[in-house]
């Protein structure tokens, strides 16, 4: 508990990807970059207002109560009862829209983290979960914590339960490294959730269960070739893969530059592939980023090791 008054607190709430090929809708990991910024200030005016959003083109609310950030923050606010206090928001989008990497994740991460640390750290860092869901749920339609988990608490992230919100951190292989090429489209999760099928094969569900808890102990072992072996989506991919234009070439390009696996970053249309060490993710993402310039269509890549610390303070005040 921190007993310093703070007058404004900014953070960075990272990237992330979801479902991790395998783990529709239960594994999610942090990357470095790229995020969003979330300032909160005390304010003499009572109540939540967001004073500013940039970089979203006009596109975002300012009303919290329709804003990921000021949902989550309400929430937060509304438990502890102090849904009168004075707190202004601040919104600086550094991540694209519908890009699969988790912006509305990261604005209801980055609302609920900077509040609670404003306010002197009423809640655990894993108690902000629920808020943060709420808020992301408000964009998306959807309750699940794949990419919020990752965000707020770093790291690779197991959600055993999304309905319970229990979950589990998953060891990061010391050479792990992460390459996410984001090619210039859009692909709204509301939409490539309405694509996917509401019933799954018995033999379908057996193979990815068993896909899951393949990757799941490579990550533990640092086994990278049973990582690679285990990373096939075999319930979204096949039917997100046609919103992604070129997809098979960015994925046959990924694989023969060395990549241990490639996949679909969250509802798309990133795209990711994880790598052992830094030089293969780095050959990995001008592969892609290739394979997708040869269509044409511009794409912006991203290399990382996994990040471990998830949403933190940049300054405060």
């Amino acid at each position: 508990m921190s007993h310093v008054r703070l007058q404004e607190v900014r953070v960075f709430a990272p990237a992330t990807v979801a479902n991790v090929a395998c783990g529709f809708d239960v594994l999610g990991l942090a990357i470095e970059q790229p995020g969003d910024e979330v300032v909160a200030r005390l304010s003499s005016r009572p109540g939540l207002r967001i004073a500013a959003v940039t970089g979203d083109g006009g596109r975002l609310p300012l009303e919290p109560e329709r804003n990921t950030a000021g949902v989550a923050a309400l929430a937060l606010l509304r438990r502890l009862g102090r849904e009168s206090e004075g707190v202004e928001l601040e919104i600086h989008k550094r991540m694209p829209f519908g890009s699969g990497l988790g912006s509305s994740a990261a604005s209801a991460v980055g609302g609920a983290f900077a509040v609670n640390r404003l306010l002197g750290e009423p809640f655990p860092r894993v108690g902000l979960l629920p808020f943060a869901v709420e808020g992301e749920a408000a964009a998306d339609g959807a309750w699940h914590a794949d990419n919020v988990a990752p965000c707020l608490l770093g790291g690779i992230t197991l959600i055993r339960s999304n309905v319970e919100l229990d979950v589990a951190p998953v060891p990061i292989p010391s050479r792990l490294w992460v390459t996410v090429v984001h090619p210039d489209i859009v692909i709204l999760t509301k939409e490539a959730r309405e694509i996917l099928p509401r019933e799954v094969p018995l033999g379908t569900a057996t193979r990815q269960t068993g896909n899951l808890g393949g990757l799941l102990c490579g990550l533990h072992a640092s086994d990278y070739r049973l990582i690679g072996r285990s990373l096939q989506d075999l319930i979204a991919e096949p039917h997100r893969a046609r919103l992604i234009p070129a997809f098979s070439a960015a994925r046959d390009a990924a694989l023969s530059a060395g990549a241990l696996g490639f996949s679909i970053s969250g509802a798309g249309p990133s795209v990711f592939a994880l790598c052992e060490g830094e030089i293969a993710a780095r050959r990995v993402a001008e592969a892609v980023a290739a394979a997708f310039a040869a269509i044409p269509l511009k794409a912006t890549p991203y290399v990382s090791p996994v990040n471990p610390r998830g949403v933190h303070v940049l300054s405060e005040r």
